[in-house]
């Protein structure tokens, strides 16, 4: 996929900001951004649903908003509400989508039997589909996006919801699938997920705010040391944090928080003590290696601060 200037409005509204990005042949794509940031609704555009308001995307080499009839053929989709039939069974629902994506009848047999294989559903083809948990309803899901074996496959938020031994299952699928040359363009807005992906672009407001690898958005995006910090009473050291010296910015992260810091070795000395005098108790202070939501907080702060610094200076 290749995706230059995308754009979308709804009115006034600008869901979509000039989004530019390309993706490989087999690779994990992941559109990481919080609820509201844009991502379903660039999924969209890409799989010829929604038509941009400007820019362009092309998908398999095809214009997704000039030929969607094309681009539908070459994709599987699977949203992020549960879109089978539950009054159908397994098989059922299995047979309609085969015939929605044009899969020749002397091939179906063996597609359907090849999709309930991969999705680990032998012995449940004549269940009703609204009585199965929702991690089989998730594997039949993605068994009827791939019936006709698509080159790429948009997964839009394909694992909310859903408990995290199901997630890992399905992300085993998706790693084969990958492995078979498919390209997965996938969103959501778990970070632990996010990390399953090859390349990451993180959508924040409608604009990209950056891309690249895990590994890379964690190490080049908090701009200073990384420090954890254990103590009591926890609320209270929020709110001191504000105004502590060589502390830049503080996250809270469980029953804990996460320092940004230009100096560790200094922060490390001195900040038990100045949080000691403000009748706070430190438990545990050393360095850490930042979590991709680290990196996110981190880019999205940074984000933040730049526009309203723009503002300002329009002002």
């Amino acid at each position: 996929m290749v995706v230059e200037n995308l754009v979308k409005r709804f009115g006034a509204f600008l869901a979509v900001d000039h989004v530019s990005f390309a993706t490989r042949s087999g690779e994990i794509f992941g559109l990481l951004g919080p609820n509201g940031s844009g991502k379903s609704t660039t999924i969209r555009m890409l799989c010829g649903l929604l038509r941009p308001s400007s820019g362009r995307a092309l998908v398999s080499g095809i214009d997704a908003s000039r030929n969607t009839e094309a681009v539908r053929q070459r994709i599987g989709y699977m949203s992020q509400k549960f879109s089978l039939y539950g009054d159908l069974t397994v098989i059922e629902n299995l047979r309609f989508f085969g015939g929605m994506y044009r899969v020749p009848a002397d091939l179906l047999p063996a597609r359907i039997a090849w999709a309930i294989k991969m999705a680990s559903l032998e012995g449940r083809e004549d269940a009703r589909t609204d009585t199965l948990s929702g991690g089989w309803k998730q594997r039949l899901a993605l068994g009827c996006a791939v019936l006709h074996k698509p080159p790429i496959l948009f997964l839009d938020e394909p694992t909310s919801g859903v408990d995290p031994i199901s997630r890992r299952r399905f992300w085993e699928l998706i790693y084969q699938m990958s492995a078979e040359g498919v390209t997965v363009f996938v969103t959501t807005h778990y970070m632990d997920e996010a990390e399953y992906c090859n390349r990451l672009a993180l959508i924040y407001r409608g604009k990209l705010v950056a891309s690249g690898s895990p590994s890379e958005l964690k190490q080049n995006s908090v701009r200073g040391d990384l420090l954890l910090l254990e103590c009591t009473p926890l609320s209270r050291a929020v709110e001191a944090l504000e105004s502590a010296p060589g502390v830049g910015e503080s996250a809270v992260f469980g029953n804990a928080l996460h320092l940004v810091v230009p100096d560790c070795t200094a922060t490390l000395k001195n900040l038990p003590g100045w949080l000691f005098e403000r009748g706070i108790t430190v438990t545990k202070l050393e360095t850490i290696r930042p979590s991709l939501e680290d990196a996110f907080v981190a880019l999205t702060t940074g984000y933040d601060e730049r526009m309203a610094e723009a503002q300002a200076a329009a002002r």
